[in-house]
């Protein structure tokens, strides 16, 4: 396909990088991109990747807009105040770019509907806001053999990390299981700047955009970490491929999606 003139102009700093260029508009014209959760780390990544002409975003959250939101949540304004994220966030990206295909999924991610979410898309960005959800993330993006983007962030620290089928470790690679309930402090219980949301989110668009074009290095094998006080960055090198990985190594346990919450709640029953 050629690009119109619309397009040559809104996309011209791309096409001026050698990296990118008309081919590399192009992938991303004709890329899917999936977003679970539309809070800190989904809103810039969404803005970003709307920006750049990714051509089919979907994004999925259940929860409604809340004026607690908006000081991290820079896809939503005040007057979004209990719409659900899903709407408030395709209204932002239609007014960005029109050309810009939306997706909502207006539901709770669970085992049951994650495959049929996921199954469509090039690249999944993980902007969950809890250890469940984001080791369900993993488990489906491994089981289906799709490429995502694991970012988390808290006070004023943001790590993330990128996974590529079959080119290093996945997430339960290297944290195993969720931690014991209230063991980790959540965003409502201990702060984060709003800020740190925009810089890890922006990162994970732009590993997005970097898989879509082919172009750079991936934080395959690595987990970055960012300490916004002291501003510095360490990218820590992540073990090749861990054998006894539950989900993707040698003889896995994880063959089949579940709800790590559920499966906690019988644990404990027992």
């Amino acid at each position: 396909m050629a690009l119109t003139d619309e397009q040559l102009e809104r996309y011209s700093r791309h096409i001026t990088l050698k990296e990118i260029g008309v081919r590399g508009q192009k992938k991303l014209l004709e890329a899917k991109v999936l977003i679970i959760g539309a809070g800190g780390l989904g809103a810039p990544a969404a803005m970003y990747l709307a920006a750049a002409g990714v051509g089919t975003i979907g994004i999925a959250d259940c929860d409604n807009v809340e004026l607690s939101n908006l000081q991290r949540q820079i896809i939503h304004t005040t007057k979004d105040t209990g719409k659900s994220k899903v709407q408030s966030a395709a209204e932002t990206i239609e007014a960005l770019n029109p050309n810009v295909r939306v997706i909502t999924y207006h539901e709770y991610v669970s085992s049951r509907n994650i495959s049929d979410m996921i199954k469509d898309y090039d690249f999944i960005i993980d902007g969950a806001d809890n250890f469940p959800t984001k080791f369900l993330i993993n488990d489906a993006c491994v089981l289906g053999h799709k490429p995502f983007c694991h970012a988390g962030i808290l006070r004023f620290e943001g790590q993330l990390m990128t996974y590529v089928p079959e080119q290093g470790p996945c997430y339960r690679c290297i944290f195993e299981a969720p931690p014991a309930k209230d063991a980790v402090p959540s965003c409502r219980e201990a702060g984060v700047i709003g800020a740190m949301a925009g810089i890890i989110g922006s990162m994970q668009a732009l590993e997005a955009v970097k898989y879509i074009t082919g172009q750079g290095e991936l934080l395959t094998g690595n987990m970055l970490v960012f300490d916004g006080l002291k501003m510095e960055w360490r990218k820590v090198r992540l073990p090749k491929r861990v054998q006894a990985c539950q989900v993707c190594g040698d003889a896995p346990t994880i063959t089949e999606l579940f709800d790590e919450e559920q499966q906690a709640c019988s644990l404990r029953q027992q």
